[in-house]
């Protein structure tokens, strides 16, 4: 392995230890669920799930487990949006 890759994993791995430098825009996570498939969504500060209890409540148990995984790397006022 050349010098400049082993500098790229030593960045890698101090970025991955740094999560305040990560600020998430946007991604998508698909929740096979013990009945259905869910979508879920975080852009623009907000969540989205296309699962029924999240339409009527405007939070579910796959984005609270979202904001579980992510503990920390979400700013405070972006949790739980509708």
């Amino acid at each position: 392995m050349d010098s400049g890759m082993i500098g790229k994993i030593d960045k890698a791995k101090r970025y991955a230890e740094e999560r305040e430098r990560i600020s998430f825009k946007s991604f998508g996570v698909t929740f096979r669920g013990d009945n259905n498939t869910h979508a879920t969504q975080f852009q623009d500060g907000k969540w989205d799930c296309t699962c029924d209890f999240f339409k009527t409540r405007g939070t579910c148990g796959h984005t609270m487990a979202m904001e579980i995984i992510l503990e920390g790397m979400l700013p405070a006022d972006e949790k739980s949006q509708a």
